[in-house]
């Protein structure tokens, strides 16, 4: 696989996740929507609740934003943003309202359907269900579909709290700007030929063609 090493590569990768996520959880119900990659102050993402684009001025689309200055978090972290907003896009086209107070209070709609998800949700006290981090269950879909890390990351010079926001300006994970921790699996490679596996916990693994036990290479 190519390294994401460029907007195009990064872009087109969120695109691919949000069709596997969009068969795995919701019967590929959600039409596709327009993904961007720009930065979004207090959120890790956000979800319009309109059609933020158009085709000659006629057919809609909605949008999914990843914030530019947060790319270079685990992939986990980031397919879990995105699958927050996916939440938000399922819940408006099934007309249920999973926010209130202008938008900005994520109430137990979105809790309900989000944990369905494989995400793990905690409160905050003026954003509601709204930090999010991965399950064990969405790692694992993340180890099986062999996604990687995005390496690139806009330089933003500011980073601020980034919680809630509203619900079409919503974040996830931690509350220190950029999370701080590793990424939840680990890779083992073979030394003999270069053979790449993921995993959950710290194992010992072989490498069957080789006959080498397989290293962690992070």
């Amino acid at each position: 696989m190519k390294q994401l090493t460029t907007y195009n590569r990064a872009a087109g990768y969120l695109n691919t996740i949000f069709r596997l996520l969009n068969e795995r959880f919701f019967e590929s119900e959600l039409s596709t929507p327009i993904i961007t990659i720009q930065s979004t102050p207090k959120a890790y993402g956000h979800y319009t609740l309109y059609d933020a684009w158009s085709v000659d001025g006629d057919k809609g689309f909605r949008e999914i934003n990843i914030g530019a200055g947060t790319l270079a978090r685990p992939i986990e972290e980031i397919t879990a943003t995105l699958l927050h907003e996916m939440v938000h896009f399922y819940n408006d086209m099934k007309n249920i309202k999973d926010c209130s107070r202008g938008n900005t209070y994520h109430n137990k709609n979105f809790k309900r359907l989000a944990e369905r998800c494989g995400l793990v949700i905690d409160h905050h006290p003026t954003y509601g269900w709204s930090i999010t981090s991965p399950s064990e269950d969405l790692i694992d879909f993340c180890i099986d579909n062999d996604l990687r890390d995005i390496r690139l990351c806009r330089n933003d010079e500011v980073y601020t709290t980034r919680i809630g926001g509203t619900g079409t300006h919503n974040g996830t994970g931690n509350t220190d700007g950029l999370p701080k921790r590793k990424s939840s699996s680990r890779k083992y490679v073979c030394p003999c030929c270069g053979m790449s596996v993921r995993a959950t916990k710290t194992v010992r693994i072989m490498c069957m063609d080789c006959g080498e036990q397989m290293i962690n290479a992070d």
